[in-house]
């Protein structure tokens, strides 16, 4: 006989989609009682035997969290994060106790089906690592917990968030047990949120999310320091004397098949006026769509232009930024350009080098206009990444997934640590590891036009592209925290 060992939380939502759902745990012999949460109960719903309205505002404030740890008394215990109808597979609810029974684990997620209309289409999602530190990490709806590792972490929650109570109790979960995905479809929901992915990675430097990220740094924040993961603002210093360079700043540019975008972008760096040599390094990895004539006639007209072929055929583009980097030519600074993109005026290399001399930094981080291929703003608009604090930007670094651009370097430096072989987050690893030791510094302002268009590598990935993406950020990030906490041990 089947036990009933699992206390469920419902958000309180559209009438039909509550009593749907409360009618399907019901029906379940694993399901030992059902909260209803939210300010209010809605009207006209029926609740089973097993259902009863708790007054929880929102289970993403500590308080509620803390409230629903209270009220669970079954062995395990699901909170349900949307309000559409939730479709449980056989057996879903045994399998996911099963598991978290046989494994310890504090937390289980599990694949999915996500639904537009009648056509379910498989999600599949990404397994937790130590450095899944992202707040938007994607669990699912279906957050299923051991009931004596969350009322634990519950008791440790001393911070109140009104934002971030989720995701301080997924930190503190972790800190103690193990967080496990099932892969497995085990239930289907209706899908919310059917925006691209080009259109939500934007979504945490938006400022009207800028209340909820601050809450988000917070948490993570305490995790660090939790897990002695956490940095102080001590940083190396950087002195730029002594270097033999034959000029002062490189433009670094990888490129393969950008026909229609590499002429704007090279030319915006012709326009740079600057009191200091600087030079472009194109690195065109094999081209095959009229690219290469393009870099042979535009270096042909403006000698400040090196066109580099590899001999290799596997460079990602954090491949070719090495081998723009280790060119003889390259300069004291190596300075991204996207060859998608341009710069906003002819001062943008005086003010990044600037920069490095002013706040004695290894790296500087600018900011960006996003615009459409007619160059027209579109939203969010100014990509500027303010979260970043001389106290705390490298810290709140593991939790986001990007560190902003342009990017800009001191090449011994970058030449120390090199860049990984990828051609995504080759740039958010070595941003990660110079930050470790280094101050990184930042100009506010729009310092070039990021061009959204069809052909952008981010515009719109599939769910296994984009898993495989955050699958591999996490890893660095993972790697990361781990040299953080072996250098603050030592």
């Amino acid at each position: 006989m089947t036990t009933a060992e699992i206390t469920c939380f419902l958000p309180a939502g559209p009438a039909e989609d509550l009593q749907y759902n409360l009618d399907q745990l019901a029906a379940s012999p694993m399901v030992a009682e059902i909260f209803i949460t939210g300010k209010d109960m809605p009207k006209g719903i029926k609740l089973p035997d097993k259902a009863c309205f708790a007054e929880i505002p929102a289970l993403s404030d500590t308080a509620g969290i803390q409230k629903a740890a209270r009220l669970s008394r079954a062995s395990y215990t699901l909170i349900y994060t949307q309000s559409q109808q939730l479709h449980p597979g056989p057996f879903a609810l045994e399998r996911m106790a099963q598991i978290a029974r046989s494994t310890g684990a504090g937390l289980v997620y599990a694949d999915h089906y996500k639904t537009q209309g009648k056509t379910p289409a498989p999600h599949p999602l990404v397994d937790y690592q130590e450095g899944s530190l992202r707040d938007d990490f994607d669990f699912g709806p279906v957050l299923f917990y051991d009931t004596k590792h969350l009322k634990e972490a519950a008791t440790r929650m001393t911070r109140h968030f009104l934002f971030a109570g989720l995701y301080d109790l997924r930190l503190k979960v972790s800190q103690t047990s193990k967080i496990i995905r099932v892969p497995e479809f085990l239930y289907a929901v209706g899908e919310i949120d059917t925006r691209q992915s080009g259109q939500k990675m934007f979504d945490y430097v938006d400022p009207k999310n800028r209340e909820v990220q601050i809450e988000m740094e917070e948490a993570c924040t305490l995790h660090l320091k939790d897990i002695g993961a956490w940095l102080k603002p001590v940083f190396k210093d950087i002195s730029f004397e002594g270097h033999d360079f034959r000029v002062e700043a490189s433009v670094i540019i990888p490129v393969r098949n950008r026909i229609k975008t590499i002429e704007d972008a090279i030319r915006s760096v012709f326009t740079q006026k600057t009191g200091f040599p600087f030079n472009i390094i194109v690195v065109d990895n094999h081209s095959t769509d009229g690219t290469t004539q393009k870099l042979k006639e535009l270096a042909g007209e403006n000698h400040r232009l090196i066109h580099v072929i590899p001999n290799r055929h596997d460079l990602g583009i954090g491949g070719c930024w090495n081998e723009g980097i280790f060119h003889e030519q390259c300069g004291k600074f190596a300075i991204q350009l996207d060859s998608d993109d341009l710069y906003m005026d002819e001062g943008v290399l005086q003010k990044i080098v600037d920069a490095f001399y002013e706040q004695n930094c290894a790296m500087v981080v600018g900011s960006y206009q996003m615009v459409n291929f007619k160059l027209e703003a579109i939203p969010p608009g100014l990509i500027d990444h303010k979260e970043w604090t001389p106290d705390n930007g490298r810290n709140n670094a593991l939790r986001i997934n990007g560190l902003g651009a342009p990017r800009a370097f001191f090449t011994p430096v970058l030449r120390s640590i090199r860049i990984p072989n990828v051609s995504y987050g080759e740039d958010y690893a070595v941003g990660l590891a110079i930050s470790r030791h280094y101050q990184i510094g930042r100009i506010y302002e729009p310092l070039y036009l990021c061009r959204r268009w069809e052909d952008n590598t981010d515009a719109s990935l599939d769910i296994q592209k984009l898993n495989t993406h955050n699958t591999y950020k996490d890893r660095i990030r993972t790697i990361e925290l781990w040299a953080r906490m072996q250098m603050n041990r030592s």
